[in-house]
């Protein structure tokens, strides 16, 4: 059961990674499929998908906290060959999920009008952004399910099955978007309720296909062989790891929102190059990303089975691969990047921006994936309070006042060269953090780990 604490360390980890390319990609073509379908209804449905993305974000980054310490708990029980265990924490996190999902849903669904109000919404988009969020309220269960089985299918060793099960989402999604918003095939026309709808039936259906796989391929899922007891125990353990998770995921839109606030000031072109320049760096990151899924549990899984060697060479492969990945990356864009800019835009100033944001920021892309690594070591080291320390250091202590500085002494090129220096110093720092910590845990005739969670 335990497959990764077993053969080479390099072979399993790609292994793990190649088929979760796929899956990668699916994530990011979710949110694609559903925006360029929408934005064929016309510019104000468009602007009322452009409100649900800050509410979605969050309920996702929720879900995925909680996904996150089932999928840490759950390696290590399979490390240490304990399936009772297993079973019961993927049994009651499933129902803790349903549980959060149902909750949120109710107190989403009677918010919307004050939500989106708040957020800007006015007279014209809140009927659009009602019909899409109703529907999604309804079937947030279905959104929540498949991040957290993602990530105990990898636990599991049957990365595949991860990807398989995610691109079926994605796939039917694509399918169902045009069929339910534009009324193909004799079908009714629903413009908005129509996207949430399809995004709500292809999940469901996806869901659908989790639960065989993981009560049937896997045999961890059900209420029996003391998978039905301790439930709030259960749940102490995974809120271990869902809270810093959390509070990490947070700082992602939070910094996000501050930079780009701080590019307005530079006018619109600005915030559009930024806003550009994040869809391109997101095909950088698509590969070193399906890498990084794979690395808390198989962190987790061989901290279980004792194994501090395989533990200390995973962190080492993976470091290399960033660095040397992210190297050939910023060559790459740094002498493409007045292409790619003429991809997204023809506004010159847009296009001059972009192109310096490309040629400084993409220096820090492989130090950028350490950090992201060194993370997802911590966490499955059951130290989850190290990793948010270390992503709050990225954005609290580094990119926010480096981002002001920079732009008070050399306006937008000090904001790029301030990301710049925050990923170098970051990934720096984070890489000699879990060298010395990995050190010290596998000192000579130290005891096998126990599951203690600590930070």
């Amino acid at each position: 059961m335990a497959k990764l604490t077993q053969g080479s360390v390099k072979r399993t980890l790609f292994t793990m990674a190649f088929p979760m390319l796929a899956g990668t990609i699916a994530m990011n073509a979710y949110n694609l499929a559903d925006t360029w379908f929408v934005s064929r209804l016309g510019t104000l449905p468009l602007a009322a998908m452009g409100f649900t993305f800050p509410v979605v974000m969050l309920l996702t980054f929720i879900a995925g906290s909680i996904g996150t310490g089932v999928t840490t708990l759950t390696s290590h029980a399979i490390g240490r060959h304990d399936q009772t265990t297993a079973s019961r924490i993927v049994s009651h996190g499933f129902a803790f999920t349903i549980l959060v999902a149902f909750f949120m849903s109710i107190a989403g669904y009677l918010s919307i009008e004050p939500v989106f109000r708040l957020l800007g919404a006015d007279d014209l988009t809140l009927p659009l952004i009602s019909d899409y969020m109703k529907t999604w309220y309804v079937g947030a269960v279905f959104m929540a399910l498949p991040m957290m089985g993602n990530g105990i299918l990898i636990a599991s060793g049957d990365s595949r099955s991860a990807s398989s099960f995610m691109m079926l989402g994605v796939v039917l999604n694509v399918i169902l978007d045009p069929i339910m918003i534009f009324g193909w095939f004799g079908f009714p026309a629903l413009g908005m309720f129509g996207a949430a709808l399809a995004t709500v039936i292809a999940q469901a259906i996806a869901s659908l296909r989790l639960f065989y796989l993981l009560n049937r391929k896997h045999r961890l899922l059900g209420f029996n062989n003391g998978a039905g007891s301790s439930f709030i125990f259960s749940c102490r353990q995974i809120l271990e790891f869902a809270v810093p998770a959390g509070f990490s995921m947070m700082l992602m839109p939070v910094s996000a929102a501050i930079i780009t606030s701080l590019l307005s000031s530079y006018g619109h072109e600005a915030v559009a190059a930024s806003g550009a320049a994040s869809r391109i760096e997101m095909i950088a990151f698509v590969i070193p990303m399906a890498l990084g899924m794979s690395m808390t549990p198989f962190i987790s899984q061989n901290l279980g089975a004792g194994r501090m060697d395989r533990i200390i060479e995973a962190k080492n492969l993976a470091s290399a691969f960033a660095i040397i990945y992210g190297f050939l990356i910023a060559i790459v864009f740094y002498l493409s990047a007045t292409l790619l800019a003429g991809i997204f835009t023809e506004d010159p100033l847009v296009s001059s921006i972009l192109t310096k944001y490309i040629k400084i920021i993409s220096w820090g892309y492989g130090m950028m994936e350490v950090h992201r690594y060194s993370g997802f070591v911590f966490t499955g080291m059951h130290r989850p309070f190290s990793s948010t320390a270390l992503n709050a250091l990225r954005v609290l202590v580094l990119l926010i006042p480096l981002s002001f500085a920079g732009s008070h002494f050399f306006g937008i090129t000090g904001i790029f060269a301030g990301r710049l220096i925050t990923d170098l110093t970051v990934g720096t720092f984070g890489l000699i953090w879990v060298s010395r910590v990995l050190t010290r845990e596998s000192t000579p005739g130290k005891p096998v780990p126990t599951p203690v969670y600590h930070g």
